[in-house]
């Protein structure tokens, strides 16, 4: 076999390998009824630990009393119509713009109450602090307090397809979540080592996470936690600048038996 049909035969395995059946992309066939339908895994039970209060979290609390007079000491009706009419606009700035920050020694400025240090503190921690504060100002019982985070804010840097800062209103966002809020990563994403930078009441740590395997469910990673920074590192492949996709490897391929062919040429 010279040159001439080994070049034949390996563009003969790359179309072969390079061709998808449509019974691998159709969806709702009418397939062999032996076929495997479905399977079904565990159940994973959440290994999560309660989200604790960190300083310049944005914390959204709601005041409400049975007096009129103390509700608009408190600002209750004006801040919180405004937050409702700017959902629609855009949601996750109503609650930094609305919201109570706490600040660098982590303390929480309210109307009427004062400072309250509530960094170190979950959700049920912060509102019991503030019903004990709000107890001194308010002689009655019906009074009513709620704390919620301002959403949940994170970063997703490097190998995605939309890299940058997200704010996502919900309790409880997955690391899959996350990712596909920024657009999947790309193929040449290193999913076996993503970094996740997360911020403790002491300071930052970095963690480094294996998205391929299953048993991220089982640890603490599996959820995003506010202020979360996400990097993904290219694959070598994308270093070493070589093809990724059939067509970038049939133009590789091509480069490569092109060069080869000119030096037979020129050396015969």
């Amino acid at each position: 076999m010279n040159y001439k049909h080994l070049i034949i035969y390996g563009f003969s395995c790359f179309a072969f390998l390079g061709c998808i059946p449509n019974r691998k992309i159709v969806y709702m066939q009418n397939r062999p009824d032996d076929e495997v339908l479905s399977k079904s895994g565990e159940l994973v039970p959440y290994d999560v630990d309660e989200y604790r209060i960190q300083y310049n979290d944005v914390v959204d609390v709601t005041m409400k009393t049975t007096s009129a007079e103390l509700n608009e000491m408190l600002k209750i009706d004006g801040s919180q119509n405004q937050i409702r009419n700017m959902e629609g606009l855009n949601s996750g700035d109503a609650f930094f713009l609305n919201g109570y920050t706490i600040d660098n020694d982590g303390f929480l400025n309210l109307p009427l109450v004062g400072n309250v240090k509530l960094v170190g503190m979950n959700v049920k921690e912060a509102q019991n602090t503030i019903e004990g504060e709000l107890e001194e100002y308010v002689r009655e019982d019906n009074f009513y307090v709620r704390v919620r985070l301002g959403g949940i804010r994170y970063s997703a840097l490097g190998e995605f397809n939309r890299p940058g800062k997200y704010t996502v209103l919900q309790n409880r966002l997955t690391i899959f979540e996350a990712i596909a809020n920024a657009g999947d990563m790309t193929t040449t994403a290193r999913r076996t080592s993503v970094r996740l930078m997360r911020q403790y009441p002491d300071g930052v740590k970095t963690h480094t996470i294996n998205l391929l395997s299953d048993k991220i469910m089982e640890s603490e990673f599996f959820f995003v936690r506010p202020n979360d920074m996400i990097y993904a590192e290219p694959m070598k492949a994308k270093q070493l600048g070589t093809g990724l996709t059939f067509a970038q490897s049939l133009q590789l391929a091509l480069s490569v038996v092109t060069v080869g062919l000119l030096y037979i040429n020129v050396t015969n």
